[in-house]
C-alpha cells in the first residue's frame, strides 16, 4: 500500500489536525463490541492532546471497558475554498473514575444533544492523529 496522495490531496500535519479537532464538537467513535466494530455518535471537547466525551450506562462504556482501543472522525467542508477534510484520531479510552478527574470533566464544555442522563466521562488519549485535505467534487456523478 503506498502513502502517495492523490493529486489535489495533502496531508495535514499534527498541529492543524488538533485545531480541527478542537473546531468541532460532534464525531463519530469507533469501537469493537462483541468482535465487531461499531460506530457511535458522539459530542466531545478536546482538552489538551486528549478527548473527553460523556456517555450513560451502556454499549460504549461496557466496550471500552473490555477493548480500549477506539477511533475517533470528524470531517468538515469549508464554503468559502470548497475544500473538504477529514481527521482520524486513535487512542485509547478509559472511563474517569477518580473524583479529581471526574471534576475537572464536569468543568469542560462538553454538552449532550439530548436531555438523557450521561454522568459518565470517558478521555481518549495516547492518540495519534492524522488528516487530509482536498478539493471537494459537490455534485458531480460519474458513470462507470
Amino acid at each position: 500500500m503506498s502513502d502517495e496522495l492523490p493529486p489535489g490531496m495533502t496531508a495535514l500535519d499534527d498541529e492543524e489536525c488538533w485545531r480541527l479537532l478542537a473546531s468541532a464538537d460532534v464525531g463519530r467513535i469507533a469501537i469493537v463490541v462483541d468482535g465487531r466494530p461499531e460506530i457511535f455518535p458522539v459530542n466531545f471537547v478536546v482538552d489538551g492532546r486528549t478527548v473527553v466525551f460523556r456517555t450513560a450506562e451502556g454499549t460504549k462504556l461496557a466496550a471500552i471497558a473490555i477493548a480500549s482501543r477506539v477511533a475517533l472522525e470528524i470531517d468538515g467542508f469549508e464554503e468559502d475554498s470548497g475544500h473538504a477534510w477529514s481527521v482520524v484520531l486513535k487512542g485509547l479510552a478509559w472511563r474517569l473514575e477518580r473524583f479529581e478527574d471526574i471534576y475537572a470533566a464536569q468543568k469542560l464544555p462538553v454538552y449532550p444533544w439530548h436531555d438523557a442522563p450521561k454522568p459518565h466521562y470517558v478521555r481518549v488519549g495516547h492518540a495519534t492523529v492524522c488528516g487530509r485535505r482536498f478539493l471537494a467534487r459537490r455534485g458531480v456523478r460519474e458513470l462507470d
